[in-house]
């Protein structure tokens, strides 16, 4: 963004939260996954061990209970950043962004790792 101001171009950062799309689906990204993982030599397997890939699935399934279905939200924050006067250098969409990723972007680093 600050490397874009010397050219005279101004940029927004639009900072979503998690919301359901395509990206997100949990069983597309579970299969896509374990289709990787199949494919790692058993060194690295053997490295992470199974219950790695096991709690990282579990994990995206937690996760999912907490997605924003209104990407009205998102879609919101670009057409501000593209039609205002003055756009704002950041856009955070989604109840999660403004409520746990700002306030631990301004937390020391081992206390955000801790989170």
């Amino acid at each position: 963004r600050l490397e874009m101001r010397n050219f005279g171009v101004k940029v927004s950062v639009i900072e979503p939260g998690y919301f359901k799309t395509m990206i997100t689906n949990v069983e597309n990204l579970e299969r896509n996954f374990l289709s990787a993982w199949e494919k790692l030599p058993e060194e690295i397997k053997t490295s992470y061990g199974e219950s790695y890939l096991k709690q990282f699935v579990a994990s995206l399934k937690l996760l999912q209970k907490g997605y924003n279905t209104d990407l009205s939200q998102v879609t919101n924050c670009m057409e501000h950043a593209l039609t205002s006067l003055h756009p704002r250098a950041r856009y955070s969409a989604g109840w999660d962004a403004k409520l746990l990723y700002i306030p631990l972007s301004y937390l020391p680093s081992a206390l955000t790792d801790a989170v």
